[in-house]
């Protein structure tokens, strides 16, 4: 048993390596000036002979600036191939093509003080005189991919209001009217053209979610049926990375562990690789599998304890509503199939694991961060307003 943990933390030890390694290289080999001045090595034909298979395919991926965007960049500027200054930083991210959306998205979102200047001269190469707010959203988000974290959500989205108010001063009367609105046609995009959701908002439910938004006063019904039927004709258009993002989404887990699971239709405890990383979790046969064999996505689902007199730490995720919980999964001959699980038992190796993994798993079951946003500013409008 104790080999076995060992090989497994060997395993777990090499594989980040490994992605280190290949983010590095991967991205000077997508950066036009990098890639003149590379040349065929004999040592790279031995190193491709020498490492494991899985791992040459790993390096053959794509990945881009995804993984670790800021040493990738600090390794151009330490080559004099990029000056590390923000203006310069924000045009390269804007105009160099190939990069990958989803880490510029990451990188202008961080707070340190270089990546807050990049943000605001980032946005500043954005021109949106003359354009309605939609018509500015849509060129913003094409640019790169928006972050799941609310506090970066919140920094872009600030940066993106400051600059459509100074390109176009008369349409609000102040920023916050802007940034409201903002997260309120993003909601609507979602809400109007995601299949899962059954109540599609009308005109009127938006009209009326945004009264009193322009510093207690109302926005011109005109104004909000344009930007409505502009969402309904058309949804945003949302940048799609190289065609392995599934893979790219377990690099940076949340959580990642061993976990024994209660099959579904037959009740016998099988061992499964879980990690849990972008509000899903994932279970693989093998630490060295490229996919998973089945998908829990977690929203609107809770987990608890649950106490068996034979099987000792214990966890389960379940629907509140007692409905089937919309998961899928790989049968034997690689079919996908929608599973059939109302609950998911779950079990640990010890109390302490399994207290981590639920702390883990609630962490990940949140609100659309969108929602507390908009609240917190428009409980702030209303403050500034009865002031």
């Amino acid at each position: 048993m104790q080999r076995t943990r060992n090989s497994e933390k060997n395993h777990i030890l090499f594989r980040e390596v490994a992605q280190r390694c290949a983010a590095v290289i991967s991205f000077w080999a997508s950066v036009p000036q990098f890639k003149a001045r590379m040349t065929p090595s004999p040592k790279a034909s031995f190193f491709a002979e020498t490492i494991p298979s899985f791992f040459v395919g790993f390096l053959q991926t794509p990945l881009s600036l995804r993984l670790f965007p800021l040493q990738g960049i600090k390794y151009l500027v330490e080559h004099d191939l990029l000056e590390w200054r923000a203006d310069s930083v924000a045009e390269f991210l804007y105009k160099q093509e190939g990069l990958n959306k989803t880490a510029i998205g990451n990188f202008l979102g961080e707070r340190e003080k270089m990546h807050l200047e990049t943000l605001k001269a980032f946005v500043a190469l954005h021109e949106f005189y003359d354009l309605n707010l939609v018509q500015a959203l849509r060129q913003f988000l094409w640019s790169f991919r928006l972050p799941g974290e609310a506090q970066k959500i919140d920094r872009m989205m600030e940066a993106f209001a400051t600059r459509y108010c100074d390109c176009n001063p008369s349409v609000f009367q102040s920023t916050d009217t802007c940034y409201i609105l903002s997260f309120a046609i993003i909601m609507l995009n979602t809400s109007l053209h995601n299949p899962n959701v059954k109540d599609k908002p009308s005109l009127q439910r938006f009209v009326s979610m945004n009264r009193g938004i322009n510093n207690g006063e109302d926005l011109p019904t005109e104004l909000l049926t344009k930007l409505y039927n502009s969402i309904r004709n058309e949804p945003f258009k949302i940048p799609e990375d190289d065609g392995n993002d599934l893979t790219l989404t377990f690099f940076n887990p949340d959580r990642e562990g061993w976990l024994m699971k209660m099959g579904g239709r037959i009740k016998t405890w099988k061992r499964r690789w879980f990690i849990l990383t972008d509000s899903c979790l994932y279970y693989f046969e093998f630490t060295t599998d490229k996919d998973p064999i089945g998908i829990i996505p977690l929203e609107n689902l809770c987990v608890r304890k649950v106490q068996d007199s034979s099987k000792l730490f214990c966890l389960e995720i379940y629907n509140p509503r007692g409905q089937k919980i919309k998961a899928c999964k790989t049968e034997n001959k690689g079919k996908v199939v929608q599973g059939k699980h109302q609950s998911y038992k779950l079990r640990a190796a010890s109390e302490e694991e399994r207290d981590d993994w639920m702390d883990a798993i609630r962490a990940s079951i949140t609100k659309d961060p969108f929602y507390d946003l908009v609240s917190v500013r428009k409980r702030k409008v209303i403050s500034n307003t009865t002031q």
